[in-house]
């Protein structure tokens, strides 16, 4: 029986690799260097599933993924949060003493503000936190440490110098699963995600009058951000949006129906099961 696959971006022991592993514990990791990579994989066959990080409870929505996922060809089919924690590591022999410089992703080293400042710890970005923990490691430096996932310290051979080390305990990222084919949540079964993108035209008011159907037929709205299309600031506006609901509920049909009245273009990302995590912070 061949393996299933699936791709996330970093090295292992990185956040990507941790959820992947809780919820896909029988498949195949692939880690990717890049984004890009992660999404060329699972659109060439290298791998059947992508685990996307897309939003942090702090530093906002991931940089980049925003723009891939529209013209990827690629569907959101899950979508799993994961509570984000992060230890300093370092050498054997390195101590909070003798560390002078940290280094990790430009997210971590924003969501663990605190120790850094605390230390007077000079920050370097590497391309993950796990990739972070394996250049500490073959640097052998005890002037050098990393922020990174707990798991990387067995990994690379580092010991923790400082436990959950996040600025605040609510650190939380979600990740999207996203596949080749559409795999449409039934309705009916459970509470849903509608994820989609859409571009008004612009002029006066017209975004107003695109989401005025959602709310006149109760539709809860629970993102919706903005981006420019074609790197120009006087043309039309791409949007990204997410709602409570499925598409074959009667709300949210004439919800959609409304929109497609003020909009250039819709375009389904994905219909998929809302993650429990949702209901225990709602």
């Amino acid at each position: 029986m061949t393996s299933r696959r699936i791709a996330y971006q970093g090295e292992p022991g990185a956040n990507s690799d941790m959820v992947c592993q809780r919820h896909y514990p029988d498949w195949e990791t692939l880690p990717c260097a890049s984004f890009e990579d992660v999404f060329a994989a699972v659109s060439g066959g290298d791998a059947d599933l992508a685990m996307i990080p897309i939003d942090n409870s702090i530093a906002g929505r991931v940089a980049d993924i925003h723009h891939f996922l529209p013209t990827s060809g690629l569907h959101i089919v899950a979508e799993h949060f994961l509570r984000i924690q992060f230890s300093l590591l370092g050498v054997p022999g390195a101590s909070l003493d003798t560390i002078r410089t940290v280094h990790s992703h430009v997210h971590a080293l924003g969501q663990c503000r605190k120790i850094i400042k605390q230390h007077g710890l000079r920050t370097v970005i590497s391309g993950d936190t796990a990739g972070a923990a394996r250049e500490i490691a073959e640097a052998g430096d005890v002037t050098q440490a990393a922020i990174s996932p707990p798991l990387a310290a067995t990994i690379y051979g580092l010991d923790v110098l400082a436990s959950d080390i996040e600025d605040e305990d609510h650190n939380t990222t979600r990740f999207v699963v996203l596949s080749r084919d559409p795999v449409r949540a039934a309705s009916g079964n459970g509470p849903v995600v509608t994820s989609f993108v859409f571009n008004v035209r612009n002029l006066p008011a017209a975004l107003y009058k695109a989401l005025g159907g959602f709310a006149t037929n109760g539709v809860n709205m629970t993102k919706l951000e903005s981006y420019m299309v074609d790197g120009t600031f006087t043309g039309a506006t791409q949007f990204l949006a997410e709602v409570d609901g499925h598409p074959d509920d009667v709300p949210l049909v004439r919800a959609l129906e409304e929109l497609a009245f003020f909009t250039t273009d819709v375009t389904m990302l994905g219909v998929y099961p809302a993650d429990p995590f949702r209901a225990s912070t709602s």
